[in-house]
């Protein structure tokens, strides 16, 4: 009898690593950096002992084990309002009829934003699928919260990606968005999966931490270090992750990506001069990883270390990848801003935002909902 069950759990644990390896090699897990580029990328500074390394180099992720982590992640007590009862409120706003010479940011939930700086469109880690996640039952986008699609987007100047992750690469959203994207700007590692996905090398520019792309006289485009990870599946921190920061002649604008808070916000906030507009990671914080998350109350602290005139929440109100209430981080963050300097502004998904006005004001959309 003991070695039936032997066998049995022999065949269905062997059947599992079958499934789980083929289900590995479908598309959308992007390929691992090989042959030149694979030599490039450990030419960095940043690459030792066969991987990347934050800013502040860590271990590892989380405080106490990945097992126990995801364990806890998964079969741990539910908080209440994880998810909004209702559909997330929005104001949809046609891009195709924006005036091109106006700065905006618009929001299109969790870190994907539509930006037009100095007349270039600007693209921010799109995401318009349903799930965040390989597995399609695993992290759902709220209802409401998925108002755009690869079809609302017009031709994109510079289309730039913060890291690998699930929630800020999306296989199908960037094969949808293919013909329309003219410019890639990437930080090492993240070119394979654009080349592995059919993208024209020749209009991809990957570069290292602290690296400036000109892509022209009227906006240049700084690759600059986050304190995070990266990794598709099992092979991890084999691309970087990267802030950004937006350069044009009359304005500037920072995007965290995802990251723990760093001495780094500070130094570019001195280097920068200040920014028009930060958009700072506010969401997904949990105490199993304080390293790569900020709080609340250390996104504001980065805007004021960023000399920000305007800050603009990211990495929220649209998925629940972290075990706080959804509406938790905007909560607390208004609340923080109390005493910042710059100007909290909340649009809704699809409102847009005018880029450095600290005149134009929004409502606290989450108070609207339950």
């Amino acid at each position: 009898m003991l070695k039936l069950i032997l066998k049995t759990v022999f065949v269905i644990l062997l059947a599992l690593a079958a499934f789980t390896y083929f289900y590995s090699q479908r598309p959308e897990f992007g390929r691992t950096p090989t042959g030149k580029r694979l030599e490039r990328i450990q030419k960095s500074p940043h690459y030792y002992k066969g991987r990347f390394w934050a800013i502040n180099p860590i271990e590892k992720a989380v405080e106490t084990s990945q097992f126990e982590a995801t364990m806890r992640f998964v079969f741990g007590e539910t908080p209440k309002r994880l998810v909004p009862a209702g559909p997330v409120v929005s104001q949809k706003t046609d891009l195709h009829k924006l005036d091109p010479k106006q700065d905006v940011v618009i929001w299109m939930g969790h870190s994907t934003y539509y930006m037009q700086l100095n007349g270039y469109k600007i693209l921010i880690d799109p995401v318009f699928s349903n799930w965040a996640s390989p597995l399609p039952f695993i992290n759902k986008a709220f209802p409401g919260s998925n108002i755009y699609t690869a079809e609302d987007i017009p031709d994109i100047d510079v289309l730039v990606i913060s890291h690998d992750h699930w929630d800020h690469l999306d296989y199908p959203t960037l094969t949808a968005l293919k013909p329309k994207i003219k410019k890639v700007v990437i930080p090492l590692g993240i070119g394979e999966h654009f080349e592995y996905w059919g993208y024209d090398v020749s209009k991809i520019v990957e570069e290292d931490w602290y690296t400036a792309v000109k892509i022209n006289d009227g906006l240049t485009v700084h690759i600059l270090p986050a304190q995070h990870f990266t990794g598709r599946f099992l092979n991890q921190n084999q691309s970087e992750p990267c802030a950004y920061a937006f350069v044009a002649p009359a304005k500037k604008v920072f995007y965290s990506g995802d990251g723990g808070y760093t001495k780094e916000f500070k130094e570019f906030g001195k280097t920068f001069d200040g920014f028009d507009l930060a958009i700072l990671e506010n969401g997904q914080y949990n105490k199993d990883w304080p390293n790569i998350h900020m709080s609340p109350a250390q996104t504001a602290q980065a805007g004021d270390d960023l000399k920000a005139r305007t800050v603009l929440p990211a990495h929220s109100g649209k998925f629940a990848l972290a075990r706080h209430a959804w509406d938790e981080p905007y909560i607390c963050l208004a609340e923080e801003s109390k005493t910042k300097h710059y100007k909290l502004i909340t649009p809704r998904i699809g409102e847009a935002a005018e880029i450095g006005n600290t005149a134009q004001t929004f409502s606290q959309w989450w108070k609207e909902m339950k």
